[in-house]
């Protein structure tokens, strides 16, 4: 009898062990998902603009237990889309920069593209950007996965740009929105 009650009792609790074990394993959750799956794109927006280039703003959050990391951006408002950064420059001033290598979001951070910050630039324009419409925004991450969302056309009057008949910043002009 007590052999009986033994062999019941340590075969309960190895199936007990066992599905705790099953449960509480989520590595196959973190190897399968892509950065793409891991952010959650936020408030994001564009300002309006007639036509040459403008500048596109949200919030991306890394939900996931890695680092993520944002390489570059497309929509098809523009022929050509970067990822900027704002520096400072060797007279004591800001300039705004292409970002190489893209943007790092640790586990739980939230990278902000905003006006007269880190933002992601859309250049020749291929229509006008208009307030009230939405603009399609695609980031790609360094595992080649991607994320689409519908960013909202603002007006905004705020970080005016002035660019030189190259479409360069002109030196002192704010930027980024």
């Amino acid at each position: 009898m007590k052999k009986t009650r033994l062999f019941a009792t340590t075969a309960a609790g190895a199936a007990i062990a066992l599905a705790v074990t099953a449960c509480g394993s989520d590595s196959a959750d973190t190897e399968d998902t892509t950065a793409a799956d891991r952010v959650v794109v936020t408030d994001a927006w564009v300002k309006a603009a007639d036509s040459g280039m403008t500048a596109a703003f949200a919030r991306v959050e890394n939900t996931g237990g890695d680092d993520v990391r944002v390489v570059a951006a497309s929509s098809p408002a523009s022929a050509h889309t970067e990822l900027h950064e704002m520096a400072s420059n060797d007279s004591g001033g800001m300039t705004m920069r292409e970002k190489d290598g893209g943007f790092a979001i640790a586990p739980g951070d939230t990278l902000a593209f905003s006006p007269g910050h880190d933002h992601i630039m859309l250049m020749e324009l291929t229509d006008p950007v208009v307030a009230g419409g939405a603009v399609t925004v695609t980031l790609e991450f360094d595992d080649g996965s991607t994320t689409t969302t519908d960013a909202q056309v603002r007006d905004f009057a705020g970080n005016q740009e002035n660019y030189g008949a190259d479409g360069e910043p002109v030196m002192g002009a704010a930027h980024g929105g």
